[in-house]
């Protein structure tokens, strides 16, 4: 009897011969698994920033409102801190034991902590355990969440074929979009329906994105447990058992002989870090507290645009496979330097089709880059620090410049009485983009056993 295509292959011999019906099936889980995964992290993101001045007020004195959406932002700031420590751990084991195990345990430990922080008494109840308390878990969340993206595109791209590798990676993105999607969605929905301030969007709609995460969290675990790690991780461990050899410590192999190319790897990914968070999860909130543009207006305008960088996000990992990952990074730097200033100046028109425009705008550069990045990185490492090197490069650009992005920009718009301040800090952070992708080596479509 014929096997069936929707039975995992299991040892990577039988992959290779696999036919490629049964080759496909068993890519359609994993990219699904890794699509779900990332979806969970970034729908709690978004769930975050979107209901950020609900969010305040539930967990902080209401005094001052300008404070406490600053001090919801500080504490999302401040969970990125543990993210490096989270990307060693994670990087480590999923180069040591295999990217299915961290994938794995790593979603239990993010999705519970995501749903107890829907769970957590506000200020009113508690005082000041509060906040800690949502600062507690979301430190948990943050350092479970380290290894998701990069484990995820990791997975996908050791599966993928080596030609198309681009456009399967661009699952990874796009998941972070629908999520961020589906909080822009949901938040618009509360809003429009209840208002902001009504007694239900504070006592309990902001809690259900975050109840949501343990039932989905579940599932992916699930899948994720009857996949078989990936043929080029497999069959970079029968290669090293054949020698008498294994992988110890990833961590210290990719400081003493991968440095520069982690240097050039954090380089690469501090436009992510900050283009990301800046246009996607600050710029609404920049309207509503800044401009004091109407919230609902903010968020239909976000739900457009994710709507559409969805799509770009795909076109951008398919054009990828064709010109090559070096020239889109280098291309979305040079369009973050020449454009970001002057699509600030013209938020300020007020005027809703004009904000639209600049923000699908934005939108584009940054999947460029967003769309790109996570098949350049899986290019960049050689497999036996693969996952160490994706996950630190990524999480430490993130840590350092990414969770703090929207924070900087009240605190630079605070400290210059200039609204378009945010602009210069993101034009300055893609001139270091770009001198990182101009000292790097473009790998794309080479087969990852081949990078070294």
């Amino acid at each position: 009897m014929a096997s069936s295509t929707n039975e995992a292959v299991q040892p990577a011999t039988t992959y290779a011969e696999a036919t490629e019906a049964e080759k496909h099936a068993v890519l359609r889980k994993v990219t699904g698994s890794s699509f779900l995964g990332n979806f969970i992290e970034w729908f709690d993101y978004a769930s975050y920033s979107y209901l950020a001045t609900v969010i305040a007020m539930v967990f902080f004195p209401a005094e001052d409102r300008a404070v406490a959406v600053m001090s919801t932002f500080g504490v999302f700031a401040l969970s990125f801190l543990v993210r490096p420590i989270g990307a060693i751990f994670w990087g480590n084991m999923g180069d040591k034991k295999g990217r299915k195990w961290a994938l794995s345990v790593s979603i239990l430990l993010m999705s519970g902590a995501t749903f107890l922080i829907g769970c957590l008494p506000g200020y009113a109840v508690i005082g000041v355990g509060a906040p800690l308390l949502l600062l507690l878990l979301r430190m948990v969340q943050s350092f479970s969440a380290a290894g998701e993206y990069a484990g995820a595109a990791t997975f996908i791209a050791e599966y993928a074929p080596h030609n198309h590798r681009g456009f399967y990676c661009s699952m990874v993105p796009a998941s972070t979009a629908t999520g961020l999607l589906v909080g822009s969605l949901l938040a618009t929905f509360m809003f429009t329906v209840w208002g902001a301030d009504s007694s239900f969007v504070v006592d309990w709609g902001w809690r259900i994105p975050f109840w949501l995460a343990l039932p989905l969290g579940y599932i992916t675990h699930y899948i994720r447990t009857h996949l078989e790690d990936s043929p080029v991780y497999a069959q970079m461990q029968e290669r090293m058992k054949e020698m008498g050899e294994k992988v110890e410590h990833p961590i210290r192999t990719l400081f003493t002989k991968h440095l520069r190319v982690l240097l050039i790897s954090f380089g690469a990914c501090v436009l992510n870090a900050v283009g990301f968070y800046a246009v996607l999860t600050y710029l609404p909130n920049y309207l509503e507290t800044t401009l004091n543009y109407p919230p609902s207006d903010a968020s239909t305008i976000t739900t457009i645009v994710l709507v559409v960088y969805i799509a770009f996000i795909f076109l951008s990992g398919r054009i990828s496979d064709k010109v090559g990952r070096k020239k889109m990074l280098i291309g979305a730097c040079v369009g973050f330097i020449v454009f970001t200033v002057p699509a600030f100046m013209l938020l300020g028109t007020m005027n809703f089709w004009v904000i639209l425009i600049v923000e699908l705008f934005m939108c584009l550069l940054l999947t460029i880059n967003d769309g790109t990045l996570a098949s350049y990185l899986t290019e960049t490492f050689p497999t036996d620090v693969r996952y160490s090197g994706f996950a630190l490069s990524f999480n430490l650009a993130n840590a350092i410049f990414g969770g703090s992005a929207s924070f900087i920009s009240f605190w630079l718009i605070d400290l210059t009485g200039n609204a378009i301040a945010p602009a210069w800090y993101m034009v300055a952070i893609a001139v270091v983009a770009f001198i990182a992708m101009c000292m790097t080596h473009d790998h794309s479509g080479k087969k990852l056993d081949d990078v070294k």
